[in-house]
């Protein structure tokens, strides 16, 4: 049964931060570098195909963000927005209590905060594609920064309810190289709408502090980041996780 797929990766997920913290919050680290070397490709692909076309660089950029997820996916490493999914099951069944699966979240919030960053600002510093990446990256930060709560929010609840489609069909595809198709695809209509993904954006936000430090604006990543966090949560916990519950528990409805 689907359900019983995601409350035992849920439970499996909390029992791990449960008894080995350093090293789940190792894997979340991890989780931040595999965005962080996705981000790496996309951000050199978008800006040398924008210096053709700008739409072409979006495209381009959005082609190949999906590597992230199947690293993540296929090297066991631990991203929270996939989490807000799994974890949240055994709170509907009864198995958890909300407060018991908080840990986790911080613990993969925080080890996804310092990998994305991590590699966000290495690549800034490496000076590779130093004439083309600037304005690609000025625009991704304009957009970024330049937001209506109500519309940044909406997005981000889109974002994961995508994200965790993508990871759901990852537990229930067998077929690794069907894994890799879905999660390619599936990945792309996040990335080419401009969703917002909260630890995407950690390495965004990364790099642009670090090529522009004097005219970056912190208050508004830190906003960024507060809004599309909650989104992202309420896109996997709710938008995607309640429905799958409700479905799967039909005796609740009768009730």
């Amino acid at each position: 049964m689907d359900l019983e797929l995601l409350e035992e990766a849920g439970l499996k997920k909390i029992k791990s931060t449960r008894n080995e913290p350093f090293t789940y919050f190792l894997k979340a680290i991890m989780a931040g570098f595999y965005l962080g070397v996705a981000s790496i490709l996309s951000y050199s692909l978008g800006s040398v195909f924008a210096t053709i076309d700008p739409m072409l660089g979006k495209v381009a950029f959005a082609v190949l963000f999906g590597l992230a997820f199947i690293l993540v996916v296929f090297l066991n490493a631990e991203l929270f927005t996939g989490n807000c999914l799994t974890t949240i099951i055994p709170v509907y069944t009864k198995k958890l209590k909300f407060v018991e699966i908080l840990p986790n979240w911080i613990i993969c919030y925080l080890g996804n905060f310092i990998g994305a960053s991590f590699i966000g600002a290495l690549f800034i510093l490496s000076g590779s594609l130093s004439h083309q990446l600037p304005d690609f990256l000025s625009s991704v930060l304009v957009y970024k920064l330049d937001f209506d709560i109500t519309q940044l929010i909406i997005r981000s609840i889109l974002c994961n309810f995508i994200v965790c489609i993508a990871s759901f069909v990852s537990y229930k595809v067998k077929s690794e190289s069907a894994k890799v198709i879905i999660l390619f695809i599936v990945i792309i209509a996040f990335v080419l709408p401009g969703f917002d993904h909260s630890i995407a954006n950690m390495v965004t936000f990364a790099m642009g502090i670090t090529a522009f430090p004097s005219t970056i604006n912190y208050s508004m990543i830190l906003l960024n980041l507060l809004f599309s966090t909650f989104g992202n949560i309420l896109g996997g916990s709710i938008l995607l996780a309640l429905p799958l519950y409700l479905i799967h528990k039909p005796s609740l409805i009768k009730e």
